[in-house]
This record gives structure tokens, sequence and C-alpha cells, in this order.
């Protein structure tokens, strides 16, 4: 089952104080990027977050669940509705994951 449009938007929006969001369908589902980084996906109107192990202590509730079948698992996020959480949330995701690799030209 795909994500409703509207819900990956309303998650776009929620962590848009994070930096620059962008959504880009995946599979039937959507990544979500903050600055060029992904971060997390957004599967069956849920969103997840990368299990990212110094997040795991500002998390509320601790969910793992892969977003997919056949995936790792991903923090699940519940609680969409707090963007200062969520906020939070991805800029600390971000601190932690790599540089996107440049891309090659062609």
């Amino acid at each position: 089952m795909a994500s409703n449009n509207d819900f990956v938007q309303y998650i776009a929006d929620q962590c848009a104080d994070a930096g620059g969001i962008t959504v880009k369908k995946m599979f039937g589902d959507y990544g979500i990027y903050c600055d060029g980084k992904i971060f997390g996906l957004i599967c069956d109107d849920q969103f997840f977050l990368k299990p990212i192990v110094a997040v795991r202590n500002m998390l509320r509730i601790v969910e793992l669940k892969p977003p997919y079948e056949g995936a790792k698992d991903y923090f699940l996020i519940a609680d969409v509705d707090d963007r200062d959480y969520l906020t939070m949330l991805v800029r600390e995701t971000c601190k932690a994951l790599p540089e996107p690799k440049p891309k090659k030209k062609k």
C-alpha cells in the first residue's frame, strides 16, 4: 500500500524547520531528505527515521520496525504532530549522517 500524498506533504511540512526538506518517490513510497541527506522513509502512511544511536535517547517511544518487507529496522515515529520534536530528531539524525556523495557527471 502506497502512502497518501497528503500524509507525505504533512510530514515534509512538519520537518521543514530542520532544513531543505525534499521527498522523492521510491518503489511506490517515499524517501525524505534534508539538505540532500536521506534521513528517513515514508511508507504506508508511517514515518520512519534512520536508526542513529545518538538519536535513540531523544525518542519518546523507541520502536524499531522495518518500513517494508525485507528492510532493516528503522525508528517508527508515531508522534508526527509535534513539529518541534520532529525538527529536533531530523537535525540530530542529519548531523550524524555522512555528507552525500557528489554525483558523477555523465
